[in-house]
């Protein structure tokens, strides 16, 4: 029978359980933000409740997948306050943390659902640039989190090798969770060639500010916090030849 850890508040001070905290509070963000915004988006769509339905489902099924596997190595990726509590009772987890858990991931679903609140009742046209420039942040600081974690991270393990598809993945979920809402134009790129080819330039801006400060963000925050670099001494120059 396993054996349960209580394990002690300390914990809290401790480097692994402080980066365990921060990336499950940023992956249960994004699950929540994709999860309920393709709910949203659900009613701006035609089709029955099937479909619908549908929709949901796929977009939970692409966010799950892909952020387990983001959050994975540090953090477990456990999305669900029921996963941290079977884990615990496996002894996978004390149950310290697995209170520390359960408010990370309450305080990252009610973050979430206040920026899709904003996101889904924006009225002004400066509440709408700055609306959908904190959509643009987020749907691409977790592209940015994912490639990192996927194909960046040294120590990937088993995601050897599924990095472009979970990667595809996190874009798709984020396409159904944010299309209508802000177009969900992760790339720069993908925005200029169709603003210069049909002359429409409205807003466009917001399709530069908010992908390249949310890619910056992930990318200064899981290079600098997440990988472990071992440090290897340079050659000295008589062995360099």
């Amino acid at each position: 029978m396993a054996k349960i850890a209580i394990g002690s508040i300390g914990e809290i001070t401790k480097p692994n359980c402080i980066q365990a905290l921060v990336v499950e509070f940023i992956v249960t963000f994004f699950f929540i933000f994709a999860g309920v915004g393709s709910a949203m988006t659900t009613e701006k769509l035609a089709g029955n409740e099937v479909v619908r339905l549908l929709f949901v489902a796929l977009a939970h099924a692409l966010v799950v997948g892909v952020m387990i596997s983001a959050g994975f190595r540090i953090s477990g990726g456990h999305l669900n306050p029921a996963v941290t509590i079977g884990l615990c009772a496996g002894g996978h987890i004390t149950v310290v943390r697995s209170l520390f858990y359960w408010i990370d991931q309450l305080l990252a679903s009610v973050a979430a659902c206040a920026l899709l609140n904003n996101t889904g009742s924006y009225t002004c046209s400066w509440d709408g640039f700055f609306t959908r420039c904190y959509n643009g942040d987020c749907v691409d600081f977790s592209l940015i989190f994912t490639v990192y974690a996927t194909l960046v991270d040294p120590k990937k393990g088993f995601l050897e090798g599924l990095g472009p598809l979970l990667t595809g993945l996190v874009v798709g979920a984020n396409i159904m969770a944010g299309g209508p809402f802000s177009g969900a134009s992760m790339n720069p790129a993908r925005s200029f060639g169709p603003a210069l080819v049909s002359g429409v330039w409205t807003d466009h801006w917001v399709y530069w500010v908010g992908p390249l400060i949310g890619g910056g963000l992930a990318g200064l925050i899981y290079e600098n916090f997440f990988i472990v670099k071992t440090h290897v001494p340079l050659a000295r120059d008589e062995e360099a030849y």
